[in-house]
C-alpha cells in the first residue's frame, strides 16, 4: 500500500493523460489514489493540475474523444465524460502546493496524490495508515464547515468501503447536523442515491442515523422510531422500513452473498430463474440521470410505510391499524422526491410503489387465485413499476416477520409473486389483449365524435378482453354498444 500501481489499462490511460500536461504540474488525487491502493475498480479519475484547469480539460477532452462539462467556474473544476471502463475524469485547479491542496480535502483517505509518471504517494495527512486501519477520519473540522455535503459524503464512504468513522469525526459531524440541508438539493440527492446504489444500502442508512443526519435529511423516516406495530410485526415502523431495504439489498445482489440469509436469495432466484436476466436488466436500467430502478426501489422500500406514524389508530378491540397509510405515504414520498429535485418520472415511480405496496398481497383473497381482471388492472395501473412492486412486497413481508420468517413461508410468498408474472407472460391477453377494435371503429359504429368517451370505451373493452368476457370482434362490437347504451341511460337519469 506504499506505492501507486494501477492496472495496466488504467496505467495506459494515465500515460496518455500525462503526455498532454506539457509544462503544467499534474497529479492523480483523491478517490483514484485511494481505490488503486485498495485494489478496487477505478471508474472515475480525479486530477489536479496547475494553471488553467478548465482550458487544459478542454484539450484533454478533445484528445480523448470525451464530452467536456464545466462543473464549477469559481473553483475552476471541469469534467470529461467518457464511454468506457472509466466513466469520467474530474479536473480541478491545484490550490497552492500539492500538500496544501491535500489539506483542503475532506477525509485523509482522499487526501493523497501521485504526480503524473510517478509511483510515489504524497501523503501529508497519513491517509495510508487510515486505509490500513479501515478508518474514516476528517482532515479537519473546518472542511465540514466549508462544505456541509462532506458530512453526507462521509456516511456514504463509510458504507461503501465498510470503514468505521473515528470518534472525533463522528462528534464533529453530530455538532453540525443542523447544516446538513444547506448544500443544493441536487447535490444531496446524488449522494443519497449513491448510498441506495450500494449492495449494502442498509449500512448507509444506519450510518446516517448514527451520525444523526437522517433526522435532518429525512425527518419523515426518522419519525417512525418507537412507533409500535401489531404483534404480527417484529419491529417498530422505523426499523421495519430499514429492514425492508436490507431485504431488497439481499434480493437485488447480482451474485449470491456469503451471509446467513443467503437462502432467501437462493429461493427467490430459483423461483424467478426463468426471467432473471430480464428482471436484473430492468432493475439496472437508469430511469433518469444515472439513477437506476434498483436504487429507487430501495428508496421506495425506506419510504413504503412512512405515513404510519400519522395514521396509527388503536381500535375498540385493541388492535392497532394504519388506515390510509399507503395513500398518504405516496403523497409524502412525492414531497420527498420533489424536495430533492428528482425528475417527474422518478417521483411518480417511487410514489406509485409506495401507494401500491400492499396491492400484490391483496390481489387474491385467502386461498383464492387472482382473477384475470384483477391481474390486468394491476399490470395496467403499475406499468413499468409492476415487477418492482412484487419485490417490494416480498421485502415488506420478510421485514415484518423478521427473525420469525420461516423458509416454507418465504418460498410460498416467492412462488405467489412469481405466479403473477408467469400468468402475465403465459397468457399475454391478460396484460395486453389483442386489439379487436380501434377508436375509429367505435366512432363509426356508434356514430360518436372523437373525445374522452371513446378512450373510456376502449379501456373498458380491453379489461373485458383480459377478463375473458370478450373473445372476438363481434363480441367486442356488442360489448361497446352495451356500454354506450348504459352510459346514455345513466346520463338521462
Amino acid at each position: 500500500m506504499n506505492e501507486f500501481h494501477p492496472t495496466d489499462s488504467l496505467a495506459r490511460l494515465l500515460d496518455r493523460i500525462g503526455s498532454i500536461a506539457r509544462a503544467q504540474a499534474l497529479y492523480v488525487v483523491g478517490g483514484t489514489v485511494r481505490d488503486v491502493l485498495l485494489e478496487r475498480d477505478v471508474r472515475d479519475i480525479d486530477l489536479a493540475v496547475s494553471g488553467d484547469a478548465r482550458g487544459w480539460a478542454r484539450r484533454l477532452a478533445d484528445r480523448l474523444g470525451g464530452h467536456f462539462v464545466a462543473l464549477d467556474d469559481e473553483r475552476d473544476v471541469a469534467r470529461i465524460v467518457l464511454a468506457g471502463a472509466v466513466h469520467h475524469i474530474d479536473v480541478a485547479a491545484l490550490q497552492g502546493s500539492v500538500a496544501d491542496d491535500m489539506r483542503r480535502r475532506d477525509y485523509t483517505i482522499d487526501a493523497m496524490a501521485v504526480e503524473a509518471g510517478s509511483i510515489n504517494v504524497i501523503d501529508p495527512l497519513h491517509g495510508r495508515a487510515d486505509l490500513q486501519a479501515r478508518r474514516l477520519r476528517m482532515t479537519s473540522a473546518d472542511v465540514l464547515d466549508d462544505d456541509p455535503l462532506r458530512m453526507l459524503r462521509g456516511a456514504r464512504l463509510a458504507a461503501e468501503l465498510e470503514f468505521e468513522i473515528e470518534p472525533a469525526t463522528v462528534a464533529a459531524i453530530r455538532a453540525r447536523v443542523a447544516r446538513a440541508n444547506q448544500p443544493a438539493p441536487e447535490r444531496r440527492r446524488d449522494e443519497l442515491c449513491r448510498i441506495f446504489e450500494l449492495d449494502d444500502a442498509e449500512r448507509g442508512i444506519r450510518v446516517l442515523d448514527e451520525l444523526r443526519l437522517l433526522d435532518v435529511l429525512m425527518a419523515e423516516v426518522a419519525a417512525g422510531k418507537g412507533v409500535e406495530q401489531p404483534k404480527e410485526h417484529a419491529y417498530d415502523v422505523f426499523e421495519h422500513n430499514v429492514r425492508a431495504v436490507a431485504v431488497l439489498d439481499l434480493l437485488l445482489r447480482e451474485r449470491r452473498p456469503d451471509i446467513a440469509s443467503a437462502w432467501m436469495w437462493d429461493d427467490v432466484w430459483a423461483t424467478f430463474g426463468w426471467c432473471e436476466v430480464r428482471l436484473r436488466a430492468s432493475f439496472r436500467e437508469e430511469i433518469s440521470e444515472g439513477r437506476s430502478r434498483r436504487a429507487l426501489l430501495k428508496l421506495a422500500g425506506l419510504l413504503h410505510d412512512v405515513a404510519k406514524p400519522q395514521t396509527r389508530e388503536r381500535q375498540l378491540d385493541g388492535r392497532v391499524r394504519f388506515f390510509g397509510h399507503a395513500e398518504l405515504g405516496a403523497r409524502i414520498a412525492a414531497e420527498v422526491m420533489r424536495r430533492y429535485r428528482f425528475s417527474a418520472r422518478e417521483s411518480r415511480w417511487v410514489a406509485l410503489l409506495v401507494e401500491e405496496h400492499l396491492r400484490p398481497g391483496q390481489l387474491a383473497q385467502v386461498g383464492e387465485v387472482p382473477t384475470r381482471r384483477a391481474l390486468h388492472r394491476f399490470f395496467k395501473d403499475l406499468g413499468d413499476a409492476a415487477e418492482a412492486a412484487l419485490f417490494l412486497s416480498l421485502a415488506d413481508g420478510a421485514a415484518a416477520r423478521g427473525p420469525n420468517l420461516k423458509p416454507d413461508g418465504w418460498r410460498r410468498q416467492a412462488a405467489y409473486m412469481n405466479s403473477l408474472l408467469v400468468r402475465s407472460f403465459e397468457d399475454e391477453g391478460i396484460v395486453h389483449p389483442p386489439r379487436l377494435l380501434t377508436g375509429y371503429d367505435i366512432m363509426s359504429t356508434l356514430r360518436l365524435p372523437q373525445g374522452p368517451s371513446v378512450g373510456r370505451l376502449l379501456s373498458a373493452l380491453e379489461e373485458a378482453q383480459a377478463a375473458g368476457d370478450v373473445m372476438d370482434r363481434e363480441g367486442a362490437l356488442a360489448f361497446v354498444r352495451e356500454q354506450a347504451r348504459g352510459a346514455a341511460g345513466e346520463g338521462s337519469d
